[in-house]
């Protein structure tokens, strides 16, 4: 049969099973799944060869629904050729009456293709004769790691990613938040850790009752904690977080104490399904980062707003990702000159990242690079990053002797243990000058642990890597991290240079931003330089270099080979 007959011979048999068969194989299901939590549930009523499975199970493996007809033969074609004459003989021996039960493993091929290793044991309840009256069976899928967390008793980030793939699967419209606390460290540090994991259960069973009926609640590592809701709105999740913010600032107890919490939260609508779940997920944890570094706690909501070509924000950042992970196609670099700021000679040049391909076209990099900045997979992409200027860099260097290429980093690729160990290969693979390599970092680094940012720098630069600290004054710690850490350079952001041939007040700021930079032994860098008029009077300041659209917008390695500064 093809499958629209197989379709239909299904419907045909569900249609002639009795309602009262039906209801109680329901109320049999309900009763197995509640206490095979982490396993695929299968009931077949052996009088009807009717089966109800899991929800989990048909979309994982792509079954044609809940309710099956014969969904022994169904079940045998998505087991592999190898397996399927053991599975055979022992559902032949259960239906025939030979058998009371098996307890086999065997592989069974998944949605899109690829086997799991599944371990199945069933076993067959008589009736009041001693008849085979049901089959009841758990298929264990040793794919999935288990899905339950042991301290709160909450489904785990593993059911999380599972229910948001069967939500994607089913074009299932939903709501996904994300809240976690903030400095939880220092309740463990002040009341010992048995106490923390107290609040933690508490804080779980809280989250649960505020969101009742409305959507399932999952613990996903340390302090964060999510909820999936497909009835929700951004409406309703609003007013409920506010109601839970104030709860945990004044009403929290427990064991008898009282205790305040400070809460951060991300929110995405979900209404495009040509995406993955971890691209979800980064959309979540960039909302998250933005409510705790920039919000003060406030829900921030992940705008899945359309372009001019009607694909929604998610999609292009799912084409982005991908990329990343099939060999950075899409991605290239531009190259803008930086100039010294007397005799406009070429000094050097910052390697900036882009993207485009076929169905989104251009992607302008402030639409994705703060995204993927707080996403796991940056670290991976700052590599190529870094490994694709230093190739164009010594081919620069062929030609300007003194020239530096300076290369942006992430806050996320500071954290990982073996960065340091990531550049100096780059550099010593690629033959290249490590005092012609300038690392570019933002204030956005103050998110790091201050030690071990001052740890890292101080290994870059024993390798004589030159730092420089960008967007200088965007910040409210930027002053702070200059006196604390030993920046080579400070970039002045533009935004503080627009209106300096009119505006006193930008006159006067450079000429305090310039100071405290050199009294601090760092050089400056102005970036946003647009105007001969500019260039006039900033020269007049303690600057030692230039960048902007008045000497050259940002160009490929061949044209960058190939420029000249307007008045030479």
């Amino acid at each position: 049969m093809n499958l629209e007959e197989i379709l239909q011979l299904q419907q045909k048999k569900l249609l002639e099973y009795p309602l009262e068969r039906r209801h109680k194989l329901d109320r049999l299901f309900v009763a197995f799944s509640i206490v095979a939590e982490g396993t695929y549930v299968y009931l077949c009523d052996m009088k009807y060869d009717i089966s109800r499975w899991s929800k989990a199970a048909v979309d994982h493996f792509g079954l044609p629904g809940d309710y099956m007809y014969d969904a022994g033969d169904i079940w045998e074609n998505f087991i592999h050729e190898e397996d399927r004459e053991i599975y055979h003989a022992g559902i032949d021996d259960i239906f025939s009456g030979k058998s009371n039960g098996h307890d086999m493993q065997y592989r069974a091929q998944k949605r899109g293709g690829g086997y799991d290793v599944c371990t199945c044991r069933g076993a067959v309840l008589l009736d009041e004769n001693d008849k085979p009256n049901y089959f009841a069976g758990v298929i264990r899928n040793h794919g999935y790691q288990n899905q339950m967390d042991s301290l709160t008793g909450l489904r785990n980030q593993y059911g999380f990613f599972d229910d948001l793939q069967s939500n994607l699967n089913r074009c299932q419209e939903m709501s996904v938040f994300i809240t976690g606390i903030s400095k939880f460290s220092e309740i463990n540090e002040v009341y010992g850790y048995d106490f923390g994991n107290r609040v933690l259960q508490c804080f779980g069973r809280f989250l649960c009752e505020v969101v009742g009926n409305s959507g399932s609640v999952y613990r996903i590592d340390g302090t964060k904690f999510a909820v999936i809701s497909n009835t929700a709105k951004i409406e309703f999740i609003r007013e409920r977080y506010r109601a839970f913010r104030r709860h945990f600032r004044s009403d929290f107890q427990v064991d008898g104490r009282n205790i305040l919490l400070e809460l951060n939260a991300g929110y995405v609508f979900v209404n495009h399904f040509d995406v993955d779940t971890k691209t979800i997920f980064a959309c979540l944890n960039f909302a998250y980062t933005e409510s705790k570094t920039r919000r003060q706690g406030g829900l921030v909501e992940f705008y899945n707003d359309l372009n001019e070509s009607n694909r929604s924000r998610i999609e292009r950042l799912n084409a982005i990702r991908n990329s990343i992970m099939h060999g950075y196609q899409g991605f290239y670099l531009l190259y803008q000159p930086v100039v010294d700021a007397f005799s406009e000679n070429l000094i050097g040049a910052e390697a900036l990242l882009r993207w485009k391909n076929d169905k989104f076209n251009v992607v302008p990099p402030d639409q994705f690079i703060p995204f993927l900045e707080s996403d796991p997979l940056f670290p991976e992409l700052g590599e190529w990053i870094l490994r694709e200027a230093l190739s164009a860099a010594k081919q620069i260097l062929s030609h300007f002797p003194d020239f530096v290429m300076n290369v942006n980093l992430s806050y996320t690729q500071l954290e990982r243990s073996d960065f340091c160990d990531v550049v100096v290969r780059a550099i010593q693979e690629a033959d290249y000058p490590a005092e012609h390599l300038c690392l570019e970092v933002t204030e956005r680094c103050r998110l790091l642990d201050m030690d071990l940012l001052k740890n890292v720098l101080a290994s870059l630069k024993s390798h004589g890597i030159r730092i420089a600290l960008d967007d200088f004054g965007t910040g409210f710690s930027s002053v702070g991290l200059v006196k604390d850490l030993p920046f080579d350079i400070i970039k002045i952001d533009r935004s503080f240079v627009q209106q300096i041939e009119n505006d006193d007040m930008e006159r006067e700021l450079m000429r305090h931003f310039s100071g405290l930079a050199s009294s601090f032994g760092a050089k400056v860098c102005v970036e946003g330089i647009e105007t001969e008029g500019m260039r006039d009077i900033l020269q007049k300041y303690h600057v030692q270099s230039f960048q902007g659209y008045y000497y050259a917008k940002p160009l490929t390695l061949e044209d960058f080979l190939n420029w000249k500064p307007q008045n030479k």
